[in-house]
């Protein structure tokens, strides 16, 4: 139930969104595209965010080798690989007209694909791995984790031709309501998304433990 609500409440957020964004100001070189930070950067939030999520509950799972521990790690990793995606779609949309290239590998975009071909791997090794690939994911889970804090910084670091980390923070009041309207959008649509992966992963779960009883 709670998560019919979450989904709920996110899809009026998204459909209410088009319209906050409309009377938000209008950037004067990038016009209309430049729309597409309302939707890029809270997903690119929740990417660096779900990397974290993973490797806390790849670290517990590491310690305490709780089944639920796992589930919600391979969750976080799935979210952090679909959220990345979309990261990597939006982002050429926007920088082929701010800077005129579709994709430039400066420090955050070579340190962001770094760390979301690290979740793809935690994927794949959990995929294919065999017996045992959950204690492996879980270590490749934990270094994906130790990443984020270098996508973070890099714009900081290096010279990039990325904004640098105070751009959220000294956004205008006119351009904040639209942003954390649709920041807000995609936290709800994330707990709902990683709740959903846990429960199905807990109801495949106990299906192959019914299977196996039978079987013996």
């Amino acid at each position: 139930m709670l998560m019919v609500i979450l989904l709920l409440i996110a899809a009026v957020l998204f459909a209410g969104a088009p319209y906050l964004i409309a009377g938000a100001p209008t950037e004067a070189e990038m016009g209309l595209v430049q729309r597409i930070f309302y939707f890029h950067v809270p997903v690119a939030i929740w990417t660096l965010l779900s990397g974290v999520v993973c490797g806390i509950f790849s670290v517990r799972y590491l310690w305490k080798r709780r089944p639920a521990d796992d589930r919600l790690a391979a969750g976080a990793a799935e979210i952090a690989v679909v959220f990345g995606l979309i990261v990597f779609i939006t982002g050429p949309l926007w920088a082929i007209k701010s800077w005129g290239v579709w994709i430039e590998w400066d420090a955050r975009t070579t340190t962001t694909f770094v760390m979301w071909m690290v979740f793809v791997s935690y994927l794949l090794l959990r995929r294919f791995g065999g017996p045992g690939s959950e204690v492996m994911a879980a270590a490749v889970g934990t270094f994906g984790m130790a990443l984020v804090p270098f996508v973070y910084v890099s714009v900081n670091w290096w010279r990039t031709i990325h904004p640098t980390t105070n751009v959220v923070p000294s956004l205008p009041p006119e351009m904040r309501a639209p942003f954390y309207w649709c920041l807000t959008a995609f936290t709800l649509l994330y707990i709902a998304l990683l709740r959903t992966q846990t429960r199905i992963a807990a109801a495949r779960a106990e299906l192959e433990r019914v299977e196996m009883e039978l079987e013996d």
